[in-house]
């Protein structure tokens, strides 16, 4: 299952400027480390919302959580970095209650499964 209405997801600029591209947010200081070794930087934010709505499309939800505010869905797989490397990540999206569209949460690395 793809994650629903992921061409409608919506991702805040600030989401990705302070907190997943930011080194001095206490708590995406580290996502940021390794985001910016592939080539993504907050002077040009979008190839990175580009790079997490692509991975919405071209990964299945591996994950769902339902609680009564909504909908966590969980994708694990690979991000086009603009260096041209295939970093995997963890990327999390979110569904309020009587909202059909997902927000982005967060995105952090995980390692690769071998199966």
């Amino acid at each position: 299952m793809k994650l629903p209405n992921y061409d409608n997801a919506i991702i805040p600029q600030d989401k990705i400027v302070r907190y997943l591209l930011s080194m001095t947010h206490r708590d995406g200081r580290s996502k940021a480390k390794f985001f910016l070794q592939f080539g993504f930087l907050a002077t040009s934010w979008q190839a990175l919302a580009e790079a997490l709505l692509h991975h919405a499309s071209a990964h299945e939800v591996k994950t769902i959580e339902n609680s009564p505010f909504g909908t966590r869905y969980i994708i694990e797989g690979i991000i086009l970095a603009p260096d041209g490397r295939t970093p995997f990540i963890r990327s999390v999206w979110f569904i309020e209650t009587g909202e059909n569209f997902p927000r982005f949460v967060t995105a952090y690395p995980i390692r690769r499964r071998t199966s």
